[in-house]
Parts: structure tokens; sequence; C-alpha cells
């Protein structure tokens, strides 16, 4: 049997939407893929398509978990299916100030939007700076001074050699860091030296996160080519042109 034989015996056989989404999923995915020639309408098809199905679909999500909950329903309880009969006009404010948002699309109304952007970004900052400092920074301060083993004995064992000397690594580090974003003094001499460090271990903190998720996308590569190997072009095909190769 051809192999155009067997996909239309597997599209006639199997659930037709699951057959029909396989080779959508596909296509787009060679779209996509085929921007590693050059630029081509292909690519800026599938480009487009998933830009304006992620628009639309955060569009309803924000409308049905954020807008119809905490805006309409309070100003219309009567839409509430709940039964929740409390009418707030407080929301009004907030609604005004996601209205001045859209402002920006108005030839000389879009100053409005900066009256929003400033409660937005200056209430966001206000409660984040305690979060941050208390649920991140001082936590990580607290966790890069414990680890240091303070007691050790003389000569230490292997194990509290080497637990002694990445607690100092991670404390150098850490410490230096922060003294390379301290702009109060000159980064000349002592100082100057500890900032250096501080570049160095920002480099390869650096360096670790962007092979991290090199790999990531490596990772997501596979997937999408065990797609379109085993998923849509099928085992026994990939098979038969593994045994070409295999036989030559």
């Amino acid at each position: 049997m051809l192999p155009w034989q067997e996909t239309m015996n597997t599209f006639l056989t199997e659930g037709w939407m699951t057959v029909l989404g396989t080779w959508i999923a596909a296509g787009l995915t060679l779209f996509m893929f085929s921007f590693v020639y050059k630029d081509n309408p292909f690519f800026r098809f599938g480009e487009h398509l998933y830009l304006g199905i992620s628009a639309g679909y955060l569009m309803s999500l924000y409308f049905f978990n954020n807008m119809k909950p905490k805006f309409f329903y309070p100003l219309m309880p009567f839409l509430d299916a709940s039964g929740d009969t409390t009418l707030n006009l407080w929301v009004i404010i907030p609604g005004i100030l996601g209205l001045f948002i859209i402002f920006r699309l108005i030839p000389g109304w879009g100053w409005l939007s900066r009256i929003t952007f400033a409660f937005y970004i200056g209430g966001f900052t206000g409660i984040s700076f305690p979060k941050v400092l208390s649920g991140l920074l001082l936590p990580q301060f607290y966790a890069t001074i414990d680890a240091i083993p303070w007691k050790v004995g003389w000569p230490p064992a292997v194990d509290s050699a080497v637990l002694l000397l990445n607690s100092l690594i991670l404390f150098v580090g850490a410490l230096s860091v922060l003294v390379y974003f301290f702009f109060s003094m000159e980064h000349r001499g002592f100082i100057g030296g500890v900032s250096r460090i501080g570049i160095y271990s920002l480099m390869i903190a650096f360096g670790a996160s962007f092979g991290y998720t090199i790999m990531a996308r490596i990772s997501l590569l596979i997937g999408r080519m065990q797609f379109l190997m085993f998923d849509w072009i099928g085992d026994e095909i990939v098979a038969r042109i593994a045994s070409l190769f295999h036989g030559g």
C-alpha cells in the first residue's frame, strides 16, 4: 500500500477530527520552521495566526475571569447566577481608569492613560516591594548565611571541605554582586576588585540561565520533530526510511 493510500485509509477509519487536527498542526509547524530558510508568507501567516488566537484567548480569559465577575456583576447584580444581589458602585472608579487606557487610541485623549499607568505602576510597586523584600531577598540572604558551615573541624572531612568551598563561593558571589550595584562609592581599589568579581558572577549566572533556556528550546524542538515523524508521518513510514539508511 502506498503512503498516500495509508493516509486516506487512516483518515477514513479513524476520527476525522483527530486526523484533520494533526494535519493542521503539522502544516503550521512546517510554516514556522520555514523561517529557518528565510522570511516568507507561510511563516507570516502562522505567526499572525498564533498571535491572533493568543490575543483572542487572553481577551476572553480576562473578560470572563476578571471583568465579568469583578466589574459587571457588582454593577448589575441581577446578572449574577450565584444569587448575590450586592450592589458595589466603587468598581466604577477602576472601570474609568481602565477606559482611560483605551483613550490612547484616540488622538488628543492619550494623556488620560498616563493617570491609569501612574496608579498601576505606583500601586503595584508599593504592594510588590515588601513582598519581594520579605519573600525573595531576605530568605535568599538568610539561606546564603545559613549555608556556610561555621563549625568545621580541622582538618575538615572531604564532604565538609566541599560544602565549605561551595558556601564560600556562593557567599562571595552574592556579596560581590551587591557591591557591583552599589553606586554610592567609586569602583576603584578594593571596591573595584570586588565589583569585578561581581561582574564575573553575573556573567556566570547569565550564561547558566541562557544555557538552561537553550536546553528548554531544544526540548521543544525535539517534541515537535517527534510529532512530525510519529504522529503525522507515521511509525511505519519512519521505520522504512530508517531501514533504507541502515541498509545503506
